[in-house]
């Protein structure tokens, strides 16, 4: 059995609504956003600054739902900013194919519309799982 992490959540171009340097660790994500995504709370997530191009893991704590709080929290809230746009991603370990949760947010981080229609292709299985045969030199 070959374990990979693949991609399974992904919230595109959110944007930070707050940083708090003295809490204590992780990113407030509207509750909303997280069930739209399939986050759940102290989830190892990825978040990718697409204005400075810094990068973090942390962990995902519910925000309170529809208030589209995106808040970076402890020493992380010293490479972003308010207004920064973000790409929040998280992954499974898995040998399985995964069918991801991504969605688009607006500038207020209200849902926009899903990013992938979630359903592989006729032969995106066999790709997947199939490893690639090797061929002997001749």
């Amino acid at each position: 059995m070959k374990l990979r992490a693949i991609c399974k959540s992904k919230i595109h171009r959110a944007t930070v609504t707050e940083t708090d340097v003295n809490y204590i660790g992780s990113i407030g994500i509207d509750t909303d956003l997280m069930q739209r995504s399939d986050i759940i709370p102290g989830e190892k997530v990825c978040v990718w600054n697409v204005n400075n191009g810094e990068r973090i893991e942390t962990y995902a704590i519910a925000a309170p739902a529809g208030s589209g709080h995106i808040t970076i929290n402890g020493a992380a809230a010293r490479k972003f900013q308010r207004l920064d746009k973000v790409i929040i991603v998280a992954f499974s370990v898995t040998d399985e194919i995964v069918k991801p949760k991504m969605i688009l947010v607006d500038n207020e981080n209200a849902f926009v519309k899903d990013l992938v229609d979630n359903e592989p292709g006729p032969d995106m299985a066999d790709t997947i799982l199939e490893p690639a045969m090797e061929t002997a030199p001749a």
